[in-house]
């Protein structure tokens, strides 16, 4: 059993679906978790009577944002250990009609943001990873960083470089102990999918093209998030960690 005792952690997107379910898990795994979403969002909800767990509300893409994330984790519990940048949008357009504001609000959270907070955050790792051994940065990304699908232009370029990008963070922190891999979800039941699964015939085929045969809950995603901030993970980095239920197994 992963346990995170004495380690704090940064996780974005956490007022619902992947980023609330692994604030949780990480908490009961014993981490002190900085929980960070929007404004607008159910943040300061969602974690209420949390004992380990401390809300910000943030927009990731705000320009001071990285700042105010590290500044916040750091006055609350004093340094970093994992940096989780779960956040993400989804849209869906077929190329020659995504507008230029589309594709720059994907990138602006799905790419800039993860990269923005990891280079503010970066020191701070560094130096936690000399102190305790390790740091961890993960990203979510999704099946579609390898695969692809009619109208996901956008996105699907944005998930390809958050691969990018974790793979690079492998490659020039690992002299410093600090790993970087990012998690590849499939067909998962989250308030952003909420409205196309909701449809009993949708439901049904993507449930049916899953080996396991359902969709996959956000639970499922922070267990594998669990298992790359664990100190089980110390030998793993630059790694994309497919967690979608067999659902890329058919050609």
């Amino acid at each position: 059993m992963a346990d995170l005792s004495g380690k704090i952690a940064v996780i974005t997107g956490a007022a619902s679906g992947i980023g609330r379910a692994s604030a949780q898990l990480f908490a009961e795994r014993g981490a002190q978790v900085l929980a960070v979403d929007r404004p607008e969002s159910a943040i300061m909800e969602a974690h209420a009577g949390a004992r380990n767990i401390a809300p910000l509300a943030q927009s990731v893409a705000d320009d001071d944002a990285p700042e105010k994330i590290v500044a916040a984790a750091l006055e609350k519990y004093g340094a970093i250990d994992i940096l989780f940048n779960n956040a993400g949008v989804s849209g869906r357009a077929l190329a020659h009609e995504t507008t230029d504001a589309d594709w720059d609000r994907i990138f602006a959270v799905n790419v800039r943001a993860p990269f923005r907070i990891s280079r503010a955050a970066i020191p701070h790792l560094i130096k936690r990873a000399e102190e305790k051994g390790r740091a961890r940065i993960i990203n979510t990304a999704s099946v579609m960083a390898f695969d692809t699908d009619i109208g996901l232009a956008s996105y699907t370029s944005s998930k390809h470089a958050v691969a990018g990008l974790t793979k690079t963070l492998a490659l020039e922190l690992g002299k410093y102990k600090i790993t970087a891999n990012y998690i590849l979800p499939g067909a998962i039941q989250t308030g952003m999918t909420q409205a196309s699964f909701s449809d009993p015939f949708i439901r049904g085929v993507w449930e049916k093209k899953a080996a396991l045969r359902r969709l996959g809950q956000p639970i499922d995603m922070a267990r594998a998030a669990l298992l790359l901030a664990s100190d089980d993970a110390d030998f793993i980095t630059g790694h994309g960690l497919v967690a979608d239920g067999g659902l890329t197994l058919r050609t």
